[in-house]
């Protein structure tokens, strides 16, 4: 294809919302990145491929002197955490790299393509970071009475496991196959857990640098179900025979003083841009905002903390079914057991925030780190109400940022007519660059059409909807997401010959907490690749249970997450979803 020189603006309509509120185009050369700011009442339309006058420069990467080197150190080309026994306890070690897998389900491979393959882009997706306020009184511990999954030992850890995954993003010297610098990164969604300020402040900080404390309620100590006493849950600090520590998970005295402890994140060192999920909208990722009671919930001081294994049955199947997507029943829930609950110190940190308290929180200089201003969001985003932009890449490569998540309540999600029409605009006004589509939905999660009650008369579509519009624009290259915690990669075909590939990763808060670094190159053969490489985060395999630092808790993280009793042991996907070379014909 040929060179283009930027993302293409779209004209406003007469219905705002019909079209993309804010463009966060970037430019990108030689590893540097220019952000075009676009003003604060329209997108940016700037079409010559140079920065906007007076726009920040978000510093991206720059080549090494002399030839590229493909960096494979710390990634799971070569070696995976893996554990060392096969019952009771597993501890964790250094295993053997995955290898490399060719799929040519879309293209065929021809052979030298490796001495003629040149570069178009590299970048990092990292998902599902799910950022747990762990003491919040919204969280539902207490299902683990009917699903021993639904609460996992680990989730005091959150901050310090994605805190390892930015050191280990930082230490890439340059991409795993063809050594080029790294563009940028990009979340997929699910950055925070339960809708909380808390969480989005730290994943903010997370990703841009600073001190944290992952700690909410008494700033003194820990106040959850952790040193609630309870059999049910780990009891880390105590030796209290809980049911964890029946299944071998150890006594940590000064684990939970551990774990609210302030600590650092260095930040990403190159330019990051953020795709929203449904954790990241709704309360506890299911429930449509609104409800003025549950809001008062999750700042108070009350917090319920078990419940009859019947009625959690009953909650856990509401949720699934999608049958009380506003939440309601959860609220009379709560209020019938008001007198069971425990008493934690209230924090008005803990509210819930709105699609523009996350827009502005992305803008806030504060959490600006490398750039670009906004990670992707601009003002313009917060006038029109609207979470979906698109970017630079590089010269031949634009990104598209989608908002699949349902207002309207449930896990699941599905895009309107108004971003479905906007993204078909975008992707034709562009027909020269090559796309990559990031999303948090994968096509088999978006199943949940409800209407959004901010739009009543618009209509929303499901996954297959939206393969179909992608794969009507020969431009497209790949759909990047993850939702369902599990690597899978899926090869999408059209008629008339049109494809792209469908690149879903694990999340990093379920074993074996991964991230992925993907490389797009022409192969100067009529053929394309896209090389996906997972990555790890920097903590040692090993843990040592005496070792409660900010990197030893980090191990741990990992570990836990490993030994979580009822944990699916298949997301790490087939070797064919894990490190791959994905073919695609050109045009």
């Amino acid at each position: 294809m040929s060179r283009t020189r930027s993302v293409a603006g779209s004209a406003f309509a007469a219905n705002r919302r019909s079209v993309l509120a804010a463009t966060a185009a970037v430019t990108l050369s030689a590893g540097v990145g220019y952000a075009l700011r676009p003003t604060d009442s329209r997108a940016a339309t700037n079409t010559t491929g140079t920065a906007a006058e007076g726009a920040p420069v978000a510093q991206g990467r720059r080549a090494p002197a002399g030839p590229l080197t493909p960096y494979t150190r710390g990634t799971t080309l070569a070696s995976v955490a893996t554990p060392r026994t096969s019952s009771g306890f597993r501890r964790l070690g250094n295993g053997p790299g995955w290898k490399r897998r060719v799929r040519g389900e879309l293209a065929a491979p021809k052979t030298g393509r490796a001495g003629r393959r040149t570069t178009l882009a590299a970048f990092v997706q990292l998902t599902d970071l799910h950022l747990i306020d762990a003491q919040h009184p919204m969280r539902l511990e207490y299902m683990r009475a009917t699903d021993i999954h639904a609460w996992r030992p680990h989730e005091a850890l959150t901050v310090h496991g994605a805190v390892s995954l930015v050191e280990r993003v930082n230490a890439l010297r340059g991409a795993p196959v063809t050594g080029a610098p790294l563009h940028f990164a990009m979340t997929t969604g699910d950055n925070t857990d339960n809708n909380a300020r808390t969480e989005l402040e730290w994943f903010l900080t997370v990703m841009s640098g600073g001190r944290i404390t992952p700690n909410s309620g008494d700033p003194r100590h820990y106040e959850g179900v952790q040193n609630s006493g309870l059999k049910q849950y780990w009891q880390p600090d105590t030796t209290v025979r809980d049911t964890d520590k029946q299944l071998g998970f150890p006594h940590l005295e000064g684990f939970l003083a551990a774990a609210v402890r302030e600590l650092n994140s260095p930040g990403l060192n190159l330019p990051w841009y953020s795709t929203v999920g449904n954790h990241d909208s709704l309360p506890l990722g299911c429930y449509g905002l609104g409800d003025t009671w549950l809001a008062e919930y999750a700042i108070g001081g009350r917090k319920l903390m078990s419940l009859p294994a019947s009625e959690a049955k009953k909650l856990q199947d509401a949720i699934r079914n999608g049958k009380d997507p506003m939440g309601t029943a959860f609220r009379d829930l709560l209020k019938a057991h008001a007198r069971d609950m425990r008493s934690v110190t209230p924090d008005e940190k803990r509210a819930p925030y709105t699609s523009a308290d996350y827009l502005k929180a992305h803008l806030d200089p504060a959490y600006r780190g490398v750039g670009p201003v906004g990670h992707g969001y601009s003002s313009a985003n917060v006038d029109a109400g609207t979470q979906y932009y698109s970017f630079r890449i590089a010269d031949d490569v634009i990104g598209i940022s989608l908002d699949t998540t349902d207002p309207g309540g449930h896990y699941n999600g599905s895009i309107g007519t108004a971003q479905l029409k906007w993204l078909d605009k975008t992707l034709r006004d562009n027909r020269d660059a090559y796309a990559v589509v990031f999303s948090h939905h994968t096509s088999t999660s978006m199943t949940n059409t409800r209407p959004d009650p901010a739009r009543p008369g618009e209509r929303r579509h499901d996954g297959q909807e939206l393969i179909a519009v992608l794969g009507s624009h020969a431009n497209v290259l790949a759909w990047v997401n993850g939702h369902i915690h599990r690597n899978a990669i899926t090869p999408h075909s059209a008629p008339d010959g049109r494809s792209f590939w469908e690149i879903s990763t694990a999340s990093h808060v379920d074993y074996p907490q991964l991230a992925r670094v993907i490389e797009l190159v022409d192969n100067k053969d009529g053929t394309l690749s896209l090389f996906t490489t997972c990555i790890e985060s920097s903590a040692p395999h090993q843990t040592d249970f005496t070792d409660l630092t900010q990197t030893g808790l980090a191990a741990l993280y990992r570990e836990l997450s490993c030994n979580a009793p009822g944990a699916q042991t298949n997301l790490g996907g087939e070797s064919k979803d894990r490190n791959t070379e994905l073919l695609l014909k050109k045009g």
